[in-house]
């Protein structure tokens, strides 16, 4: 691991067969969201009774609606969880949220390049303050990074996806970083015109990300010449991770009724890329 905090290697104890690990507390999710619909042979020998699933993913989650009150308590995202394959695989009774605000690079097979941020915030679909939230959070924090309980987890969420869901569809249709896409004055006010209609979205589903669209910009910009993880899939020829970033959003805006005119250009083009890129493998 190659970072500001000081370069370090590390030998964790690795297997690929989950048999040999047994039952455990926490599992936590490393996996693109398209991989977690056939995961559930590698999950189910790790589950006890009381075993929480913690996926540290992009964009809008298989259990958004669990638990969450209101008119869509319990809507399926058919983009997210396609005939409720990935609900299968991932009981939502053992679901915890996670968003994740640190950006790196695989520079090599084996080496990340951290670039910034170490925190994973974390929370129930309830909202409540549960003993697995805390005794991940505490595993988390003794291990360096910063891992807060949060009550309203899906704010965390919609603030995460206002720069995902502009800067990693436009970086792999540009091949351009996330200070390339601010520098361009067109694709700047893109980025403004997608998050605008985010947010709207958002409101509809019950949440206010509560952040301007301007402060969003400048925090993204602060990563500086960092390639999102869909441009580094697509050069490495790797299925892209927009399911559960755009196509999840547009098919919330269909439900709620919301305009969103300039997500639907974006997602129709990068749905193609995403086709012809698994067509070429």
């Amino acid at each position: 691991m190659l970072t500001p905090r000081g370069d370090f290697v590390a030998h964790p104890h690795a297997t690929d067969d989950p048999h040999q690990v047994g039952p455990v507390d926490h599992v936590f999710l490393g996996l693109k969201a398209n991989s977690y619909a056939a995961a559930g042979p590698m999950i189910a020998p790790l589950l006890h009774e009381a075993t929480s699933i913690i996926a540290a993913q992009n964009g809008i989650p298989w259990w958004y609606f669990h638990g969450l009150k209101g008119p869509y308590e319990g809507y399926r995202i058919e983009s997210v969880d396609p005939a409720g394959a990935v609900t299968t695989a991932l009981p939502l009774d053992r679901a915890v949220g996670c968003v994740v605000y640190a950006a790196t690079e695989i520079e090599a097979p084996g080496v990340v390049r951290h670039l910034e941020g170490t925190r994973f915030s974390i929370g129930e679909p309830s909202g409540e303050s549960t003993e697995r939230c805390r005794s991940f959070s505490q595993a988390a924090v003794a291990g360096g990074l910063k891992c807060p309980v949060e009550r309203d987890l899906r704010r965390d969420i919609w603030i995460k996806l206002m720069g995902n869901i502009a800067f990693n569809p436009i970086s792999a249709l540009a091949r351009a970083t996330m200070a390339g896409i601010c520098r361009h004055d067109g694709t700047r006010e893109l980025v403004r015109a997608m998050m605008a209609e985010t947010v709207e979205v958002a409101r509809r589903v019950g949440c206010d990300p509560g952040i301007s669209i301007e402060r969003r910009l400048r925090g993204a910009e602060k990563a500086g010449e960092h390639k999102t993880s869909t441009l580094q899939d697509l050069e490495k020829g790797k299925p892209l991770e927009l399911d559960v970033l755009l196509a999840a959003v547009v098919e919330l805006a269909d439900l709620t009724g919301a305009e969103i005119p300039t997500l639907r250009a974006i997602h129709a083009v990068s749905d193609l890329l995403a086709e012809n890129l698994v067509r070429a493998v």
